[in-house]
Formats: structure tokens, sequence, C-alpha cells
């Protein structure tokens, strides 16, 4: 049996080669990438896989049984390029999708939901067997922002109390490591969070505890934290779906308590602390 990885060298996507190389083996993964020479390190074949090339698809998923989607992280395009892989997938006859979409797609407020449930309702009319791992948010989504939180002497967003059940990337990778290794999967939707929520005061105050420095949280209006975002050098319009999401997560769009991923996994998510305390030893290199 044969497993293609799409985005497999991502950051996402490598963390999953690696789970299923340890429980399925190197000879049953492919990577299927823009880039077949930037997966050369990941030990496993891959192959020419462009979203915007359909004529590479097909020829991609020859051979493949089981397919793991990674979302494309090119936001505004992705219902049309994962309409063409599911079309290629039912040509080449995949016998299943995994497919990674976004916490409680179908009713989340964030401006990233709606290519999710796009997707989904194309897997779901495409009558090939698919899995729905619903992922919430990386930790490291905020985490990556600890430098410039130092720097400047502040945390600052716009998630204002609300409570975020976010997880670190290997344990959603981990997560459909499993799922793509093991059966009783088909039709499942999963809605995959972390078991410890948090506040940002919350975050901003475990990254003062570490650094023992004074790392406030400081609440913006959603305008004013996009302002700040683009001045630091993301484009205008990066910087107001960050603030966007932010806002979103104020609402209630990132909290799950339901522990589904831990379940998954069997052992809990990785803890908040655990993960600043990489945050910071990576704002150190």
């Amino acid at each position: 049996m044969k497993i293609g990885i799409t985005g497999a060298t991502g950051q996402l996507g490598r963390l999953v080669v690696e789970q299923l190389k340890h429980r399925l083996g190197a000879e049953s993964l492919v990577a299927l990438v823009r880039s077949p020479e930037k997966a050369a390190d990941l030990g496993i074949a891959s192959t020419m896989f462009d979203y915007d090339k359909p004529e590479t698809l097909f020829e991609g998923l020859e051979g493949i049984e089981h397919l793991l989607l990674i979302s494309g992280n090119e936001v505004g395009q992705r219902k049309v390029q994962h309409q063409r892989v599911i079309d290629a997938a039912r040509q080449a006859g995949v016998k299943w999708i995994v497919y990674t979409s976004l916490l409680h797609a179908a009713t989340s407020t964030l401006s990233l939901a709606a290519e999710h449930v796009e997707t989904e309702a194309l897997l779901q009319a495409s009558d090939i067997p698919y899995t729905i791992l619903r992922n919430g948010w990386y930790t490291e989504n905020y985490t990556g922002s600890i430098p410039g939180a130092l720097q400047a002497g502040a945390f600052v967003g716009s998630a204002g109390e609300g409570k975020i059940s976010s997880a670190a990337r290997a344990d959603y990778a981990e997560a459909a490591a499993i799922i793509l290794s093991s059966d009783g999967h088909i039709g499942n939707v999963y809605e995959l969070a972390g078991d410890e929520a948090y506040t940002l005061h919350d975050l901003a105050a475990e990254i003062s505890k570490q650094t023992g420095r004074n790392i406030p949280y400081n609440n913006l209006p959603e305008a004013d934290y996009a302002g700040v975002l683009a001045s630091q050098g993301l484009p205008q319009s990066v910087a107001e779906a960050i603030a966007s999401w932010d806002v979103g997560a104020s609402k209630g769009d990132l909290f799950d308590d339901r522990k589904v991923l831990s379940n998954l996994i069997g052992r809990p998510t990785t803890p908040l602390a655990e993960s600043v305390k990489a945050g910071l030893l990576f704002s150190e290199n």
C-alpha cells in the first residue's frame, strides 16, 4: 500500500512523514510536492505535485491508495486547488482521502473556515471514502511571536479573554499518522484541539515566568493590532487576516474542551509551558 502526503516538505508535513516512517516504513510513503529536490532529506520517494499544474496531479497519484491532503497554504485558492486534487484522486483510483480542515469549521467565524467547509463538501460529493481532521490552532502560531514580544516588552493581540485550545504541530502530526496507519476512521470528522485552554494573558504570564521579565499582554482593537503587524513588514491583507483571527479567538472559535486529540494519540497534548520553552530556545538561536 502506498500513502501519498501533500505538502510533505511543510512544517506539518515533515512531522507527519517522520511519524509514518516510524509506523509503516519509508517504502510505503510518497511525498507529493512542488519541488521534489526539497524532499530529498525526507528519506522517502517523492514526485512532482503542483496544484496549479493539473497534469502533474493524476501522474503523482498513480499507484497511491491512501492520500493525506494537507490543506494548501494559498488562502483564496484552496477550493480550486483542492477540487483539482480530488478530481485527480478519483481518476487515479485513490481509495481514501484524509483531509486537514479547521476546528469547528462548520460554525467558525474565522475567515479561514469557508474554504475548509467548501473542501469538506467536495469530499462528501466525491464518492471517495474520506476522513476529516479539523485541526485547532497550532501553539506555534503564538509562540512564534515570542522574539518580537521580548524585543517590544509586551505581547500584543486582539483575543481579549478568549480561551485558546491549541496544541503543538507534533500533536496534530501524530494524530494524522495514527489515522492513516489504523482502521475504523472512514467517514469520521475529528475536532482536534489541545487539552489546555489558555488566554493570551496566560501566555504572556508564562513567558514572563520563564524569562524572569515582566511581559504583559496588551489587548488592542482589531485595526490597531493589524497596524502593528503591518508595521513589522507583513502585507496589509495578511496583517488584517491575522488580527481578525484573534478576534475570532475572543469569540470562542479556538476553544474546545472535548480532548478528542489527546484521546486519539493516547497521551496529553503538549503543555503550553513546554511550547513556550521551545519558542524561547528558538528565539535564542
